[in-house]
C-alpha cells in the first residue's frame, strides 16, 4: 500500500483527496462551492475526453453534444415522465453509449482534420435538435429541471452536499482511469496513437479500441451531464453548442495531453481563471488570451507535462546523474 502511494499516480490520488478533503476550509460562501462544483463536472468530462484525444490520438469537437443529450434524457424523464432520477441518468447515458457505438465505427475510420470536421458536424447536428425539437425539449429557452437528484432516499439539495458528491465521483473516476491506462487496454490505446499499422501489426484490434473509448468517454459526459442538470436546475442547447466542445478540448490540451491529472489542471484552470479575471472588467478576454498564449508558448506539451519534465531536470545533476 505504502509503495502504491509513493508512486506518481498514487501519489497524486492521495494529493487530490486531500485537496478535497480541505478546499471547503476556505470556502466564504456558497459562490465558492458553485465554482468547485463545476470544476468537478468539467474535469470528470475532461478526464473521459483526455482518454478518446490524449492517449488514444482521436479528436472529438462535438462531445459537448453527448453532454447535452444526458440532460435532455434527464430533464425530460423526470420531469415529464416522473422517473427516478438516477434511473433516467442511466438510461440517458446507455442512450448515449448507443448513439456513440454507432456514431464511431464510421467517424473513426477518418483521420486528422477529417475526423474532427465529422465529430463537429455531429456535435452540430444535436445541438440543431435540441433547439428545433421545442415541443420535447423547449427549444432554445431551454428548459427547468425540478427534481432534486437523490439515491436510496438521500437527496442532494444544498451545495455542501453536492460538492462531496461530485468530490467522491470525481476520485472514483480518476481511480478508475489510472487503472485503465495501466491495463492491457491502456496499452492498446498508446499504441494506436503511436502508429495504427503497427499496433494491428502486434495484434491490436483498433477499430474496437478506438470505437471503446469513445463511447467510454461519451457515456461519462453523459452522466455528468445529468447530474450538471439536476444541481443547476436549467439546461438549454448551449449545452451542446460547438464553443462548449472546444472549451473542454482546451482544458485537455492546457493541462497535458495524455495526462489524467493533466486534465484535473486544464480544468480547474479554465473554470476558475473567468472568475478571476472579472476584475479586469473590459479587459477580461484580452488578460485570458494572453494567459492561454503564455501557457503554450512557454509549456507546449500542457502545464503538468511540462512541470513534470522540469522537475525531471531539476532532479539531474550537470553530467545527466541523478541527484541523491
Amino acid at each position: 500500500m505504502l509503495k502504491v502511494l509513493a508512486s506518481p499516480r498514487g501519489g497524486g490520488l492521495l494529493v487530490l483527496i486531500v485537496l478535497i478533503a480541505l478546499l471547503p476550509l476556505g470556502f466564504q460562501n456558497n459562490f465558492h462551492y458553485d465554482v468547485a462544483i463545476r470544476v468537478g463536472f468539467n474535469a470528470i468530462v475532461v478526464v473521459g475526453l483526455n482518454l478518446l484525444i490524449g492517449y488514444a490520438g482521436q479528436i472529438s469537437l462535438g462531445h459537448a453534444g453527448f453532454l447535452a443529450l444526458g440532460a435532455y434524457a434527464s430533464a425530460i424523464l423526470t420531469g415529464s415522465h416522473d422517473w427516478p432520477p438516477v434511473l433516467a441518468m442511466l438510461t440517458g447515458a446507455v442512450g448515449v453509449g448507443l448513439l456513440a457505438f454507432v456514431v464511431a465505427r464510421p467517424v473513426l475510420r477518418l483521420k486528422g482534420h477529417y475526423l474532427a470536421m465529422a465529430t463537429l458536424g455531429m456535435g452540430m447536428i444535436i445541438a440543431i435538435v435540441l433547439n428545433t425539437e421545442s415541443q420535447l425539449t423547449g427549444g432554445p429557452d431551454g428548459m427547468s429541471v425540478w427534481v432534486s437528484f437523490g439515491v436510496a432516499g438521500l437527496e442532494a439539495n444544498t451545495p455542501r452536499q453536492w460538492y462531496w458528491l461530485v468530490g467522491a465521483l470525481l476520485v472514483v473516476w480518476v481511480w478508475l482511469a489510472l487503472n485503465l491506462i495501466d491495463s492491457p487496454f491502456g496499452r492498446a490505446l498508446k499504441a494506436v496513437h503511436g502508429s495504427e499499422v503497427a499496433a494491428e501489426v502486434v495484434g491490436v484490434d483498433t477499430t474496437s479500441v478506438k470505437v471503446t473509448v469513445f463511447v467510454v468517454s461519451a457515456v461519462v459526459a453523459s452522466l455528468v451531464g445529468s447530474l450538471s442538470a439536476h444541481y443547476i436546475s436549467f439546461i438549454s442547447p448551449q449545452e451542446a453548442s460547438f464553443f462548449h466542445s472546444i472549451e473542454l478540448v482546451i482544458m485537455a490540451v492546457l493541462g497535458g495531453m495524455a495526462s489524467i491529472y493533466g486534465s484535473l489542471v486544464g480544468a480547474a484552470i479554465l473554470t476558475v481563471l473567468p472568475q478571476v479575471l472579472t476584475a479586469f472588467e473590459d479587459f477580461e478576454h484580452l488578460v485570458f488570451g494572453l494567459v492561454m498564449m503564455a501557457v503554450m508558448i512557454f509549456m507546449p506539451k500542457g502545464i503538468v507535462p511540462s512541470l513534470g519534465l522540469w522537475l525531471a531536470g531539476r532532479a539531474r545533476r550537470p553530467g545527466g546523474e541523478a541527484a541523491p
